[in-house]
């Protein structure tokens, strides 16, 4: 998948329909977050895959949570978890003070 911001967009308005010419699906990001998707429909579409990209960039925005992720994605739970791995997307997502508060819990 392919990311543009909408400053791309501006100069180049046609960015996302070309990539959909080259069967790329494109995400849009405004203010760092998701706000357009573009997907190929015609013969070099890659569904499966594009369903994959597309669950894994929303999980990634934290628009979306793991389970809804591999849902969207057709895998099972740990296949998803896998994936994101793959990606180099965290799925372990500390909020502030939550390391403090874990050790704490632990005496350490």
């Amino acid at each position: 998948m392919h990311t543009v911001t909408e400053q791309d967009i501006k100069r180049n308005p046609l960015v996302t329909f070309e990539g959909a010419l080259r069967g790329e699906s494109t995400l849009v990001i405004a203010e760092g977050q998701a706000v357009m998707m573009a997907v190929p429909m015609g013969a070099k579409a890659r569904t499966a895959a594009t369903l994959l990209d597309l669950a894994a960039q929303l999980y990634d925005s934290q628009a979306i949570s793991l389970g809804r992720a591999a849902e969207i994605a057709g895998l099972a739970y740990n296949d998803m978890l896998d994936e994101l791995g793959r990606r180099g997307i965290a799925t372990l997502r500390l909020q502030p003070g939550d390391l403090e508060r874990e050790l704490a819990a632990f005496g350490a």
